[in-house]
Formats: structure tokens, sequence, C-alpha cells
């Protein structure tokens, strides 16, 4: 296939449609990884699911992505050696004893606190902010799916509004690529400009605060008020038991402090380390999964010097722990196998093309935030698309001879939203996973909100549109 056209969107529209029909999520992406090669090479039926499997094995081929899908089986024994090792539960009775936490409406503000305070990868964010919090949720009868909703929020957003992470060093290195000037100030100003990420976290903290539930979430808080917590019956979460601990582990707050200071202070520090001085340029992929693998020593040490588990014990949890991260390591492996099949495609320079050039200028910031929006939608990745449209908005402002800033967040900005409405977003399993919540439930129940802060952002964008060009 060598030109361009409409066929180019049929394989990650193909991979969304299935998974919201069928809910089988590893078939549906890789029906359309499987379409997207048929369409690319133009090879019969059968000789393309042979280039559909060589193309999901090529994902591990890449250094940067085999790092990604190895962090997240080290952050599942991460998290479950926290559980084991009396963490969770040393945190909630720390919680009960400054008597902060004391119903369902701290609970959620507690999880969008440490939303907020982790900003050091979104992936990340949403494991602590579910584990920590889900067991409150659960105590104060408060619906898995706001959970879902309220650490997904938090996490890409407040990632892209304090970008001393990975998603910082990304768009520098994707700035610096495409000769801006002063990459760094041109980020640091999109900041304010980047209108989607500011209304996710505060229309996040306004649903909290008025206990606003459109749609869908009002039937899941219905639901689990009435004691169904995810189909289940409700489970007394105030029991030692609920976090997986053994026994005779005692609930220590340490265990939880100090492995997550340490995963905080560790990931800026290797993209320091990586960037050989320089935090901007460091390696995202390497310093996340050195970060975790920290975090994961530091608990264990703890663990052993506390004797709550023998070295045979905690390997065990170790790969236990791996173990429950398999499935979503299948589906980023596939979620990034179809997003680099639909590249190849040209899905979203064909998107970008529809974009015609008798838009009024003004336009022109609403029109990238909206296709950003569709692409990170389709393929399931802010990152894809940052790569796709950055190199398509930077020349824009400079044909224009206009400060690339706005640009540059409009850009940023229709990432987060595609990727915070689509069901094939890494950022959206993980947030479903953390939360303890099947996934397309929390999708269908985080949808309406991520479209209303959509519609304001574009808005918003339109107004900034007139003002600034």
């Amino acid at each position: 296939m060598t030109e361009l056209s409409w066929l180019t969107l049929l394989p990650p529209f193909v991979a969304i449609g299935l998974a919201l029909l069928t809910r089988q999520v590893y078939l549906a992406l890789f029906a359309g990884i499987w379409l997207g090669f048929f369409l690319l090479n133009g090879s019969g039926f059968f000789p393309s699911l042979a280039e559909a499997l060589d193309g999901v094995l090529a994902i591990l081929a890449n250094a940067g992505d085999a790092k990604v899908v190895m962090f997240t089986l080290v952050i599942g024994a991460f998290i479950v050696t926290l559980e084991r090792s009396g963490a969770v539960s040393g945190f909630v009775h720390f919680l009960e004893r400054i008597r902060w936490v004391t119903n369902g409406v701290r609970a959620q503000w507690m999880a969008w606190l440490v939303g907020i305070v982790i900003f050091i990868e979104s992936n990340i964010t949403v494991l602590v902010a579910g584990t920590v919090s889900r067991p409150l949720f659960d105590r104060y009868r408060i619906a898995r799916e706001k959970l879902a909703y309220i650490i997904d929020s938090t996490s890409a957003p407040v990632c892209m509004l304090i970008p001393l992470n990975a998603w910082g060093a990304f768009n520098l290195g994707l700035l610096d690529g495409l000769g801006v000037d002063d990459p760094l100030k041109v980020l640091l100003a999109s900041i304010p400009l980047n209108l989607y990420a500011i209304t996710a976290v505060a229309l996040t903290a306004y649903t909290i605060a008025r206990n606003y539930n459109p749609g869908p979430m009002a039937a899941a808080e219905a639901r689990t008020s009435s004691g169904d917590v995810d189909g289940l019956s409700t489970t007394d979460s105030s029991k030692e038991n609920v976090f997986g601990e053994k026994s005779h582990i005692k609930p220590r707050a340490l265990n939880m402090f100090l492995p997550v200071l340490v995963l905080i202070l560790a990931m800026p520090l290797f993209l320091w380390i990586t960037g050989d001085g320089k935090i901007f340029e460091g390696s995202g992929s390497t310093s996340v999964l050195w970060a975790s693998l920290t975090a994961l020593a530091t608990v264990s040490v703890l663990v052993l010097i506390q004797r709550g588990m023998t070295l045979d014990e905690l390997s065990h949890t170790w790969m236990e722990g791996a173990g429950r991260m398999l499935p979503l390591a299948i589906i980023l492996v596939l979620a990034l196998a179809l997003g680099a099949v639909s590249k190849a495609l040209g899905t979203g320079q064909y998107v970008a093309g529809l974009v015609g050039d008798s838009i009024p200028v003004g336009l022109l910031p609403v029109v990238i935030f909206l296709v950003s929006g569709v692409i990170a939608f389709s393929v399931g990745s802010s990152w894809g698309t940052f790569s796709i449209m950055l190199p398509i908005a930077i020349p824009v402002a400079g044909a224009l001879g206009a400060d690339p800033v706005l640009f540059v967040a409009a850009v940023l900005s229709g990432g987060i939203f595609g990727d915070h409405s689509s069901p094939i977003s890494d950022t959206t399993i993980v947030s479903s996973l953390a939360a303890g919540t099947e996934h397309i439930e929390h999708v269908r129940t985080q949808l309406p909100y991520a479209l209303q802060a959509g519609a304001i952002s574009a808005l918003g964008f339109v107004a900034l549109g007139y003002l600034m060009l």
C-alpha cells in the first residue's frame, strides 16, 4: 500500500470497535494488527498473519519497548511485594491514626493527591495510587470505577504539567530534533496552555467536591453503595488479609513511605545519569526500569531485615507479582505493534492531511488539538501522537511566523485527550488493573468526563487561537 487513503484508518478503528463490542482486548488488538499488515504489504490472508506475528515479535527486538515491557513485570513484583510486606495496611492504619481518611470523600481526595504528588511516570502513578486507595474505596463503598477515573485523570495530565520525568525528556528530544530554539523554554511555556491536562485535573477535583457522577458513573456508584463491588459481594476491607498479607507480618507505614520515596527520587536521578548530567536528555525507558528495580530492591531489603519473608518466599512473591502483570504486558506489546503498523500505513499523516489549507489561522490550534485527539484515540498512544503531530505543527507555526508554544500545547493536549479516552491506551488499561475494575467499564464511565474536558479545551483553543495568532 503506497497511497494514503481512508483504508489506513481501518486497523485502529477495527481494533477499537472489536474491543468495545466483544470485550476481548487481545483478539481485537491482534485483529487490527493482522488487518494492518494485510493492507500494508498486499499479501494474502494467511501470509499477512505470519507478518503480523513477526510484527508483534519485532516490538521486543526494540530495546526501548522491551524495557517498557520488563518495567511492567518489575512494577508488578514491586506492587505485590508492597502488599505482602504490610506496607499498604500500614499506610492505611497511619491514615486512620491521623484521622484524615475518615469517609469516602477523603478517600477520593487522597487518591487525587497521590496522583498529583507522584509525577514521575504515568503508570507508576496509577499503580501506587490504586494500590493505596482501593481498600479505602471498598471500605467506604465508593465505586472502583471512580477510583480508576481519578487515578487515570491525575497520571498523564500531571506528568505533562510537571515534566520532570520521561514525558518531559521525550518531548524535549522531539522539539530539539525539530530545530526548535530553546526547546526547554518552549516546553515550559506550553504548560499553562496545556488546556486538557489542566481541565482534566480540575474536573476530577470538581467531581470529588460535588459528587458529580454523569451517566454510567452514577450507575456504578449506585451498584457499589448497595454492597456490590465490581460485581462481587463486598468484603470487609478492614481485615488484615484484604491486602494479601501473611498473618505474622506487622503493618508498617515505613514499608510504603521509603520504597515510594526511593521510586520518586530514583527516576530523575537515573534521567540525570543516563543523560550524562543533563536530566532532560536522559533515557526515559532505561530510567523508569532502573527506578522500579531500585524500589523493588528497597522493599525487599526491608522485608528481609524485618524477617517478614524468607528469600525463597520473597522470590515467589516477585514471580507472582510479575505474573499478575503478564496480561498487561501482552496488551502493551500488542498495542505497540498496532501503533507501529498504523504508523507504517501513514494513519497519522492521513488524518493530519484531512486538515485543508483553507482553515482560518485562528482555528488551527483547535484543529491540531482535535486531530491529535483522534490519532491518540486510534493508536492508543499519546507519545506516538506527539511524534506524529509535532513534526507537522512546528513547521506550520514556522510558516506562519508564529510562536510555536500554542501549537505545541495543542498537540500535547490532544495527545492526552485521545489517550485518556482510548480503550487501547496503556494508561487506561493500567488504571483499570490498579483500581480492580473491568476495563471496558472503566472506559464507559470515564468517557463522559473526558469528552466534557475535551469540549472545554476545544473552546479554549478557539479563544487562544484568535487571541494569540
